[in-house]
């Protein structure tokens, strides 16, 4: 059984709730055990707790959930980037896969919504992942 930790951006929860939801059921259907969810305040902030996630014995790879919609500066770009990167350091820098089921940055409240799905394709990955590797 894999055993999984669970990142959940809070900022947007309207769509992070529902990508939250897509996680934990696809995690029910492939028999995979979610040892710890932890909520951060935003994107931005998941590489420090995909980090403490993957230091972990008990867990063999990390989920990360969240959605950046555009705004009216190019803030969205840059939380995108610098999560994106920080996250790839951490699955290289633990040797643990780090899944991203972040949607955007660029994004609309609409196209934010229809990609809820983004959270168990997240799950999909990292555990095809572990199974690979």
């Amino acid at each position: 059984m894999v055993r999984l930790g669970l990142v959940v951006a809070e900022f947007n929860r309207d769509v992070t709730e529902e990508m939250e939801a897509a996680a934990r059921a696809r995690a029910d259907e492939r028999n995979v055990e979610i040892v710890e969810t932890v909520h951060v305040p935003g994107a931005y902030d998941s590489p420090l707790a995909a980090d403490r996630l993957a230091r972990r014995d008990d867990v063999d790879a990390v989920t990360v959930v969240g959605a950046i919609k555009s705004g009216d500066t190019d803030h969205d770009q840059v939380i995108g980037n610098a999560m994106a990167q920080g996250l790839t350091d951490v699955s290289l820098d633990r040797d643990t896969p780090v899944t991203l089921g972040v949607t955007g940055p660029g994004m609309s409240v609409d196209e934010a919504r229809a990609r809820t799905d983004y959270g168990a394709a997240a799950l999909d990955g990292a555990v095809d992942l572990v199974e690979e590797l």
